[in-house]
């Protein structure tokens, strides 16, 4: 789907959708507890609907209901399994770890870009502790063997999602396991919403193992800042918006928005991007249309859903603005925005900070590829047009 914006400042209220970086974690621990568990999520999206098709297929039963999902937990492993990832890099990353505690013969069917996105040095450090990891195909992943408890190590400096995928996978070995994180850890409060999921289920996410999970009978997911931080920026930007939903004293590393949104309006400010690399896209398009900014520490961005450095390039000038990569860094200057074409490439943060960037456009935005939206937040047009959005299909 290929559409036009017209420029037009948003104005509404917005309840945030649930966040599907809690709703990953919650969800597996929900999977493995010891009785069902409501999980309260009103909306759901791709990924999170990946990460329910893997458990399913793992033997847990999970149906959707009006207020979200109820979850009854796995009784009998299977001994072999196809887990469908979809595109979702989260699913795989913290799947892998998961058949393999339960020694399941799984094959990880993967879609899109995720073939291309890293899994070192998780995959050695499972062929370490009893894994047998293979690549059948260029699109899919043999697991096999049973991971053993002991003692596990891996670098944090590659993705925080290797360690989630570890300590959800170890709490569920027999004997206990610890996980020793070595050299620099990126996007750590997304280690914290591990930790909080797995005592939210009764569980030690230090001694890792030799406890069942045991569910809390109902849990909610709260809002999600990494797509609520699209309507935050158009606030910032002067839409007048009321958003309902985001608590303040999340754990999520994208409540940081908000901080890093003040501190763009004193100047070109320095932002590192360790914590919060989702938020790089939208906050380039306030930065543009402020003082501009230096984004530090961007490598881990070229493995998204896109090269999100170069795709956020690509958005920024063509929209009429100016930006450019260096070692490790990405600088958006504050030329203002015009209006343009930004193909999305497929990757639902380009599309959604293109579509923020449109209502301060002084002409039109065309946005293609505008669907890929789905993977995270299925009704974001929907939404972008209730609040006053105006926007028509392209027909190229």
């Amino acid at each position: 789907m290929d559409i036009i914006i017209q420029p037009r400042l948003l104005r509404g209220q917005i309840d945030i959708i649930p966040s599907k970086s809690q709703a990953h974690r919650l969800l597996i621990c929900a999977a493995f507890a010891d009785r069902p568990t409501e999980l309260r999520c009103p909306q759901t999206n791709r990924d999170i609907e990946a990460t329910v098709d893997c458990l399913q297929a793992l033997g847990a039963q999970i149906r959707r209901t009006d207020t979200g999902y109820a979850v009854f937990p796995v009784e009998r492993v299977p001994e072999a399994a196809v887990l469908d990832c979809c595109e979702s890099g989260s699913t795989l990353r913290f799947m892998l770890p998961v058949a393999g505690s339960l020694g399941v013969d799984a094959t990880f069917l993967m879609a899109g870009r995720l073939p291309q996105r890293p899994l070192s040095p998780l995959w050695e450090e499972m062929e370490r502790m009893g894994c047998r990891l293979s690549r059948p195909t260029p699109d899919t992943i043999r697991c096999q063997g049973k991971l053993r408890p002991g003692a596990y190590r891996i670098d944090g400096g590659v993705s925080s999602q290797y360690i989630t995928g570890l300590m959800l996978g170890l709490s569920l070995l027999e004997g206990e396991s610890r996980l020793e994180i070595t050299g620099k850890i990126g996007s750590k409060p997304y280690i914290r919403l591990t930790e909080d999921a797995i005592v939210q289920f009764g569980a030690d996410p230090v001694r890792l193992g030799g406890v069942r999970f045991r569910s809390p009978g109902c849990v909610d997911v709260e809002g999600d800042w990494s797509n609520g931080a699209f309507f935050v920026t158009a606030a910032e930007l002067g839409s007048r918006l009321d958003i309902r939903g985001l608590s303040h004293t999340s754990a999520q590393g994208d409540r940081a928005v908000v901080e890093i949104l003040a501190g763009l309006r004193e100047g070109m400010a320095t932002v590192s991007a360790e914590d919060i690399p989702d938020l790089v896209p939208v906050l380039s398009v306030a930065a543009a249309m402020g003082n501009g900014a230096v984004f530090t520490e961007v490598s881990r961005l070229r493995s998204k859903e896109s090269d999100r450095i170069a795709s956020t390039i690509a958005m920024i000038e063509g929209l009429g603005g100016r930006a450019e990569a260096g070692e490790d860094r990405l600088t958006v200057y504050g030329t203002g925005l015009r209006g343009g074409t930004v193909d999305a490439v497929n990757d639902h943060r380009i599309a959604m900070s293109a579509a923020i960037a449109a209502t301060v456009c002084t002409e039109p935005v065309t946005i293609l590829g505008a669907e890929c939206v789905k993977k995270s937040y299925p009704h974001f047009w929907e939404e972008y047009s209730r609040l006053g959005g105006t926007y028509e299909q392209y027909i190229r």
